[in-house]
């Protein structure tokens, strides 16, 4: 028997072609090594941010042919939004100035994260011991004001401003300040003078209006210091960046200033010196577009400028004689209880050229003689303005012993 008929043939009756599935390893690959580039395109950025962000940095600082920066080391924050630069110091080019006009231990700029959620992209620059240093002198190659080569900075308060403005790409929208020194210095003087505010703790917010606020005073600065390391200062001021002309309002005090820790000032600018005494001094004012209205009280208590023991020794007999008319004056018009000279001097008018009252002053001079003495508080030239509070109650401590001195 046959079994070639039972028998079906393979091709009259095909077996199904294999499925014919993809291979995720492949695409798995894929994705892997496109990561893997990725990465190594990022590690290559992050070790050339480095040395991109210090060849930016040595530019911006040396925009200004009148002044030389140098830095130290820059860091990278990637996370942060920022860098920091290490040992910055800007020096004046000309003449033979022994001190730069600004240096820091350390800035700190990055973004500033609470604004993102106002859709801002703004940065924050932290000031790590910065130091400014104006200097006076008869030869311009020696002087140092910050104005110098304002034109090639573009203005706006001189290359040193323009500087830190340009170091981050975002615009700065608040700024810290951590122990700082702001030093008003003449080494053309014989003692050279040096009068300084050290310990300086400030904080600037909101420059750029990031909540989209209407009221005019949007941004605030607030700061404290010690002046000579030994008297307290104090400054408040809000202000509006936007305005075509200045318009503030500020708050600034000392306290408790010993006088003879300025007496190389005294005798450059003023010819006579300090024997004992302290010296407090309140300002305020309230500019809308560039009018000014506010007050100076510029208070002695204790002083004493003339004294035989130390003056007779002179050799300058016309400088002898102003002192002991400056002293006389003081004395006779000094208040008996506080043993205290001051006055309180308005000023008003156009912000570039304000005027003073000088009968005004005259008369509150005898008022502080002869009816009251005048204190060094707040008298408030704005109340109603919304804008500081200029209260009377921010007095010093009673208790404090300089400000009671008998």
């Amino acid at each position: 028997m046959s079994t070639h008929a039972a028998t079906t043939p393979a091709s009259d009756n095909p077996a199904p072609p294999p499925n014919k599935r993809k291979h995720p390893h492949r695409w798995r690959n894929r994705i892997l090594y496109t990561l893997l580039v990725l990465a190594v395109i990022l590690i290559a950025v992050r070790l050339a941010l480095p040395t991109w962000v210090r060849w930016y940095v040595n530019k911006t600082i040396d925009q200004s042919p009148l002044y030389r920066g140098t830095i130290g080391d820059v860091s990278i924050h990637l996370w942060r939004g920022g860098y920091t630069i290490q040992d910055v110091r800007l020096d004046k080019t000309t003449g033979n100035v022994p001190v730069p006009f600004f240096s820091a231990r350390q800035i700190d700029l990055h973004i500033e994260w609470k604004a993102l959620l106002s859709g801002k992209v703004v940065g924050q620059v932290t000031l790590f011991k910065p130091e400014l240093n104006f200097v006076d002198s008869k030869n311009a190659d020696t002087s140092q004001t910050g104005n110098e080569g304002a034109s090639d900075a573009g203005g706006g308060g001189g290359p040193w401003l323009g500087m830190i403005r340009d170091l981050f790409p975002f615009q700065i929208n608040s700024a810290v300040v951590h122990n700082g020194e702001i030093h008003f210095r003449a080494f053309d003087s014989n003692p050279p003078v040096d009068v300084y505010l050290n310990s300086l703790e400030a904080s600037v917010d909101n420059l750029t209006n990031i909540h989209d606020e209407t009221k005019p005073l949007i941004t605030t600065i607030s700061a404290s210091a010690l002046a000579m390391n030994q008297a307290h200062f104090e400054f408040n001021m809000k202000l509006d960046p936007f305005s075509y002309r200045p318009t503030f309002q500020l708050a600034t005090r000392l306290v408790g200033l010993d006088v003879t820790q300025i007496n190389p000032l005294a005798e450059a600018y003023g010819d006579f010196d300090f024997q004992k005494g302290y010296f407090d001094v309140v300002l305020e004012l309230d500019a809308k577009e560039g009018a000014v209205d506010g007050y100076v009280k510029p208070l002695f208590r204790n002083v004493q400028i003339f004294s035989l023991r130390h003056d007779i020794k002179k050799d300058n007999v016309l400088e002898l004689f102003w002192e002991a008319l400056v002293g006389g004056v003081t004395k006779v018009f000094s208040n008996p209880p506080r043993d205290q000279f001051g006055t309180y001097i308005p000023i008003s008018g156009d912000l570039d050229k304000p005027s003073t009252d000088l009968l005004a002053t005259i008369g509150n001079v005898l008022r502080n003689a002869f009816i009251r003495a005048y204190l060094p508080r707040f008298q408030g030239v704005a109340p109603d303005s919304g804008g500081l509070e200029f209260a009377p109650g921010t007095d010093i401590d009673p208790s404090n012993p300089v400000y009671n001195t008998p």
